[in-house]
């Protein structure tokens, strides 16, 4: 009796070993593209964007949209600058503003390259919000109406086969994080010069 179990059992064992050692093939297959999935979505350049909230109870919303306004009119130092639009019902401010990055060609010579990006600002009863983002490069001068997306033209700067010696991908993440940092702070420190006397009966106000 027991001669006649050997096989089949001995089958039984063998067959969920295999069905063990194919899942745990699966398992592993899975968790390496897992992981590739996430290098190579951690690897995609960061949008370059500095955005802020910033409560300021008792400014009056009118107040702090004003104060932005003649920012932009009147202190805006990132010309040639374009597209401002103002709207008072909604307290809501914006215009496109003009920067440099300097990538270096295989010498190690500067190339200027323009870029834009958008500075948007709203105001509320409690405070404002504002951020510099939506950088675009114009790779060729002579074609101004021609831009392309930061994040693309990093991209294509990583993917050069001199970027290992030049670094311009690095390079150029670091300026134009630079600008939109400096131009935030610029426009941070003007609000935080508000009058004292500006909110003078403007507390409340919609």
């Amino acid at each position: 009796m027991s001669v006649t179990f050997v096989q089949p059992l001995t089958w039984h064992f063998t067959f969920r070993a295999s069905m063990k050692n194919l899942l745990l093939g699966f398992l592993l297959c899975g968790l390496m593209l897992f992981s590739l999935a996430t290098r190579a979505q951690s690897d995609a350049p960061a949008p370059v964007e500095y955005s802020e909230r910033v409560p300021a109870d008792g400014a009056g919303r009118n107040a702090l949209y004003r104060r932005a306004v003649d920012w932009t009119e009147n202190h805006f130092a990132y010309g040639p600058k374009s597209g401002q639009k103002a709207d008072a019902a909604t307290g809501t401010v914006r215009l496109t503003g003009t920067g440099k990055v300097k990538p270096v060609d295989n010498k190690a010579r500067e190339q200027e390259i323009t870029v834009l990006f958008d500075f948007t600002f709203r105001a509320t009863d409690n405070g404002y919000e504002y951020s510099v983002g939506s950088f675009r490069v114009i790779p060729d001068a002579g074609q101004p109406s021609q831009t392309k997306p930061l994040d693309v033209y990093l991209t294509e700067l990583r993917a050069d086969k001199n970027n290992e010696r030049t670094h311009n991908e690095r390079r150029v993440t670091a300026q134009a994080t630079s600008l939109a940092s400096e131009a935030a702070m610029a426009f941070r420190s003007y609000m935080n010069s508000l009058p004292t006397d500006a909110n003078v009966g403007l507390a409340g106000e919609n």
